[in-house]
């Protein structure tokens, strides 16, 4: 019980600071709104409880083990993130919502996070750092605990999006707003990568 506050705040700066998820997340919110997006955030943050969880009971040691793996993991995520960065900035400010390609569901989210080496390192640091027993309930309780402080912390990221959304109303701002976000999105997975 000590260490649930300051797990808590570890949880939320991990969650609310800019990485490439909160990029999508703000991207996909001002072009399609929050009911859209909602999948999403469900997505990515239960994949990064779950990878919290996988850390914390010991499945993921074998990664741990081999850095050339947790290479190839950061690299699988470097090409993705860039792809949809590629497809944000081409995006055709005129279509219609549900035609654009960068839009990302529940699965796409997910999947995104298990390539993600923000998630990885940071599922490191909470094991290392609050679980470093590894009791099954402690580790289960932080995975759980992450998920609810990450979710609103994604919500947060919608909101901006949303907010964005109601000054562009035309496509020229829409395709320079697209085109921002492509290269937030390249910036912070090169720097996810790179540090």
């Amino acid at each position: 019980m000590d260490t649930v506050l300051p797990f808590a705040v570890f949880a939320f700066v991990a969650s609310i600071t800019p990485g490439p998820t909160n990029v999508l997340v703000l991207a996909n919110a001002s072009r399609h709104g929050l009911r859209a997006t909602v999948p999403m955030m469900l997505g990515a943050c239960a994949a990064a409880a779950g990878v919290v969880l996988l850390v914390g009971s010991g499945f993921a040691a074998p990664l741990a083990a081999h850095p050339s793996v947790q290479r190839g993991i950061g690299l699988v995520g470097l090409v993705w993130l860039s792809v949809l960065a590629w497809q944000l900035l081409r995006s055709d400010p005129s279509l219609d919502a549900g035609h654009d390609g960068a839009r990302l569901g529940f699965l796409g989210a997910a999947g995104l996070q298990l390539v993600n080496p923000k998630v990885w390192m940071m599922a490191l640091a909470v094991i290392g750092v609050f679980a470093s027993g590894g009791q099954a309930t402690r580790v289960a309780g932080l995975s759980l605990l992450f998920f609810f402080i990450a979710l609103p912390c994604m919500g947060t990221w919608a909101w901006f999006g949303l907010r964005a959304a109601r000054w562009i109303h035309s496509p020229r701002k829409l395709r320079r707003f697209n085109q921002a976000m492509a290269l937030l999105l390249l910036v912070s997975a090169w720097l996810t990568v790179l540090v």
